[in-house]
Order: structure tokens, then sequence, then C-alpha cells
């Protein structure tokens, strides 16, 4: 029997029409949440941060930690490995990960007008105000996720599925009948050349999760062993990028030539960076003077060490609030909430961050306070860009055996 593959909008009876269909088929129900849990499982990478790659919102630390994209990697391995089974039922976010070539998976849609999910909501006990917000959320988050896959804004468009049924003008069991049809659909029977489709989808993601692990960040095509690398940003030295890859592939069990290609995305403006696990990633500069931090953010970048910026304490507070810096370097005089302020609501709320205070304005008073408060260093300025870097560098190890 072909794998079934359901991605919903919410309040359209998905959960419903789930049960239903494992019951009339028998099939295994493979959720959302368990490829979660096994992406987790085979990466460094908490469930937490999983998830997050099916939201709209991405961290501002992303296009240097790539976390989304890693965490993409691995539930793409985690739905190729389920795949080696038969009769199943995948729902969620991850359906959408199947690549066409696997012909033997129904993918089906189940979606409704607003009218029809405002009334789901309210027999749920949820409020309309509630429940248009939940829905302008989830909605978003769909079409930010069909986009990044396929380049497609709307979630619902027909040309992803092979069935869209909408819920409004079909029962629950009007639903399971047509899917349970259209499942038994020569179209959508196993096949010798889906069965190595989906061979090539695990080798592929067995490769794009190894070179993840390396912090490279290409896209990664396989079909019957041979192995395809796209590179999509600008790299300086090409030659020495595309033998470091290479080297790394040919090292993947089942692989049998690797290929280097360029991509659209090659010839703009954007700099391929590897992501170096070892070094600060996900630092915070804040201050008011801004031609002083911007410069300060491109020379740590010279050295390697990525950074985004705040002009002043209350958007780093909501910076802190919403995304996960690791290391703060921060400024202590600063317009409104002061340097003093923010380290006292960042240690209270996000202890685990490391906070480095950089002022030319401090005094020895200012000083014991702030240590006292849990800063990491304090430093003077004009500081010496290699003091700063070693300070850095020292902060990252202590977060790192934290987390060990």
């Amino acid at each position: 029997m072909s794998v079934i593959t359901l991605f919903s909008g919410s309040f359209c009876n998905n959960e419903k029409v789930e049960a239903s269909l494992i019951e009339s088929t028998g099939s295994t129900l493979v959720t959302e949440q368990q490829i979660v849990e096994k992406a987790s499982s085979l990466s460094s990478i908490s469930e937490k941060k999983i998830k997050e790659a099916f939201l709209a919102k991405t961290s501002i630390f992303n296009k240097f930690t790539h976390e989304k994209e890693r965490s993409m990697a691995y539930l793409r391995l985690a739905v190729a490995e389920v795949l080696a089974q038969d009769n199943l039922v995948i729902t969620g976010f991850p359906a959408h990960l199947i690549p066409p070539s696997i012909s033997h998976a129904l993918r089906v849609c189940l979606i409704a007008e607003l009218k029809y999910r405002l009334g789901q909501a309210a027999n749920q006990g949820t409020g309309e105000k509630e429940a248009l917000k939940l829905i302008n959320e989830s909605d978003n988050n769909s079409s930010t996720w069909v986009n990044t896959l396929v380049g497609k804004s709307d979630p619902w468009d027909k040309a992803l599925y092979d069935i869209v049924i909408p819920m409004n003008v079909n029962s629950v069991a009007d639903a399971v009948a047509l899917i349970c049809e259209k499942s038994q659909s020569p179209a959508v029977a196993s096949s010798d050349a889906s069965v190595q489709a989906v061979q090539d989808f695990l080798l592929a993601a067995r490769v794009e999760t190894t070179l993840a692990n390396e912090g490279h960040n290409v896209a990664v095509a396989a079909k019957a062993g041979k192995v395809v690398l796209t590179i999509n940003k600008n790299v300086l030295m090409l030659k020495r990028l595309e033998e470091d890859l290479q080297s790394i592939v040919n090292k993947v069990e089942g692989v049998k030539a690797v290929e280097t290609e360029i991509g659209k995305g090659f010839y703009q403006t954007d700099i391929y960076r590897q992501f170096d696990f070892e070094t600060p990633s996900k630092v915070l500069l804040v201050d008011d003077e801004r031609e002083f931090v911007q410069t300060l953010s491109e020379r740590l970048l010279m050295r390697e060490m990525s950074s985004a910026v705040a002009y002043d304490g209350e958007s780093a507070l909501s910076i802190v609030d919403e995304d996960e810096p690791e290391v703060m370097i921060l400024d202590l005089k600063m317009p409104g909430i002061d340097g003093i302020e923010v380290l006292k609501k960042v240690k209270a709320t996000k202890p685990e961050i490391e906070v480095i205070i950089l002022t030319g304005h401090g005094s020895e008073a200012d000083k014991k306070v702030c240590m006292d408060l849990g800063a990491f260093a304090y430093l003077q300025k004009p500081v010496d860009i290699d003091l700063l870097s070693e300070t850095l560098k020292l902060a990252n190890e202590k977060i790192k055996k934290k987390d060990a």
C-alpha cells in the first residue's frame, strides 16, 4: 500500500481524519512530533530547536549558524529513514520533505474556508479573536515552510498535492473514503523506480547531515550513488571549497561519485561561510554608538566571529526575549535603559547568557557592581581586538562546558 501524507490547515478536522484513516487502513501513524523526536535523536539538536524550523520567524543568528538548515537536514534524514517502512500515514510539516520522485506517496491536503475554521474553533471552546490569531499564525508558518522548500507562497496550492479536500463541504467519513480510494490507484503504487527514489532520498539526507556537521550548507541531490552538490552562495576560493566538500562526501557510505555545481544564487552578494562550531556565533553587540558597533561587528567577522547588533537597551532585551544570544557585549552608558539595568534583567531571565561589559565611561565601582551581578568580564574602550576576541572565546568555552 502507498504512503499517505496529510497536511492541513488548523481547525480542519485533521485529527479526526487521521484517526479514522488509521482505523480504516491499518496504517502506522507517523506524527510530526515523532519525526521531530527522531530528528533530535539523530542529531545534537534539541526538539525545541528542531521545531523552530517550522516557524516563519527565523533567528537573527541563523545566517551565521545555519541552525534552521541543519534542523531541516535532520528532519529529512528522519523522514527518509521512516520511509524504509510501508503502509504509513505521515502528518504535518515533515510531509512536504518527501521529494516528488517518491511516487508511491499519496499527498493529501485538508483545508477549509475561514468561516468553517472559526466555527470548528468555537466548537472547541476557542473565541473568535484567539482563533483568528491562531489561524493566521499557523497559515503564515505553513506559507513560509512551503515557500522555503518549493518556492510557492500558497501552502494549499493544488499543484503540491494529489488531493485537496475542502473540509467545509466534506464530512470526515467522505474525506477518509476519498483518500482510501485514491491510495489504491495504480498511479501511487510502489515501483522499482519509486523504491530507488527512497534510497536516493536517504543517501542525500545522510550526505546533507554529514556536511552540516562540518559546518557546510549546500543543496544535495543523489541518484543511484551519484551525488550532486549545489553551491548557492558566492565563495572566493571555489576550487578549495569543492575539494573540501568532495573529500567529506566521498567518505559517506553508499556514495559512488560526487559532482559539484554552482546554483542560481551563486552570483548574488551573499558570501558562503563555513560554520565553525568552536567559535562564538550568537554574539549580540549592544551599544548606542552606531559607527563604533558596526565597525566592531565587521572586525569580529574578519576573525570568523559573527554578531548581531542592537543600538539600545530596549532592543537588546527584546532580542533576548525572542531569540537566544549566547554572549552579549554590552556598553554601560546608553539612552533609556542603561547597561547595568540590562545586565540585571538579562541575568534575572536568561542567566546562561554570558555578558561582557565594554565601556568607555565606567569606574571601579561600576566594575564591582557588574561583576557582582554576574558579568563574565569588564573591559574598557578602546579595546584591543585580540583581547576582546580572546575574551569571547573564553566565554564561549564556558558555555560549551555547561552544555556538555
